[in-house]
């Protein structure tokens, strides 16, 4: 559900099932990374810089809006919190900032808006309306925006830095069932590890490949279903991974030590494969610890290390 608002950015499927070698670990890392810079935004300036590196958001603050926390949000976010920490050697400071985005500041912040019900397509709007004031954007004044997932992130490049924007869906009730915990917890992962590294959707459209990464993607067509139905939950939850795959965290390590200045150029494919073996070992012993077990996924965890 990734979305820069900068490029438009063509996914690709990675092929085949079956045991997963070092070219399908840096074949995966290129297509989730090596995406180019396409196409902009109808209205934005084009005199304003991309940068497009995964470190950028290291120590940034999470600023919460909207809904306070539920409390399994709030349990994800502080264990992603603890994994960035762990990865990039900068804390990552969050607090909750009431309803609007406003109140969040003007240091390197990304927003986080929380909501349970209707989708905020009002506070989006006046939300990218202060991104764009405080970081010069450039986005056409005026605009409304809508949100047209339950889960969706946006980055921003201004003449004044980035500006990154999250909005996630959360649990409505203080006792929601498996599914509704593994949905929310699938969608709250997803739109975070995508914000803070720059890897993109992958689409795999063959359904008997096993997932090697959260950022793969089966497509599925949920367009007839609410977004608070169990049927829309379900077949969401079975076209990716629930959580982070061993892949995605050995690309945390990979993005947090890459000596690169930017995460989508060739340099960075080529450090990945100098450095495999390596960050593989820093990988096992972060999937070791078990204060990250509720941000992973075990079926494309354990799979890996034993086929690696």
């Amino acid at each position: 559900m990734r979305r820069i608002i900068v490029f438009l950015f063509v996914t690709l499927a990675l092929a085949g099932a079956g045991r997963a070698e070092k070219r399908d670990y840096i074949e995966l890392a290129q297509r989730g990374w090596g995406y180019e810079l396409r196409s902009t935004m109808v209205g934005r300036d084009m005199a304003i810089p991309v940068h497009i590196n995964g470190r950028d958001l290291a120590g940034a603050s999470l600023c919460l809006v909207g809904e306070p926390p539920h409390p399994q949000t709030l349990a994800i976010l502080n264990a992603f919190r603890a994994l960035l920490k762990h990865s990039f050697g900068y804390p990552a400071p969050m607090r909750y900032a009431g309803q609007t985005a406003r109140n969040c500041g003007t240091g390197r912040t990304v927003v986080l808006r929380l909501y349970s019900g209707y989708p905020p397509n009002r506070e989006l709007s006046l939300d990218l309306d202060w991104l764009s004031e405080i970081h010069q954007l450039g986005l056409p004044s005026g605009r409304s925006y809508v949100v047209t997932s339950p889960a969706m992130a946006q980055t921003f490049f201004g003449r004044r830095g980035q500006g990154t924007h999250i909005v996630v869906k959360q649990p409505a009730h203080g006792r929601p069932n498996l599914l509704e915990t593994a949905f929310h917890k699938s969608i709250l992962i997803e739109e975070l590890f995508q914000s803070y590294t720059f890897g993109m959707d992958i689409l795999l459209y063959d359904k008997a490949a096993v997932y090697l990464s959260k950022l793969q993607e089966t497509p599925v067509n949920l367009q007839r279903f609410a977004w608070s139905s169990h049927d829309f939950m379900r077949a969401l939850l079975n076209s990716n991974p629930e959580g982070l795959c061993a892949f995605d965290v050995f690309m945390l390590h990979a993005v947090a030590q890459a000596p690169v200045d930017q995460t989508i150029e060739p340099g960075f494919i080529e450090y990945i494969d100098r450095q495999y073996d390596h960050l593989w070992a820093q990988t096992d012993a972060t999937l070791a610890d078990p204060q990250f077990s509720v941000l992973l996924d075990e079926g494309c965890t354990k799979s890996v290390q034993v086929q690696r």
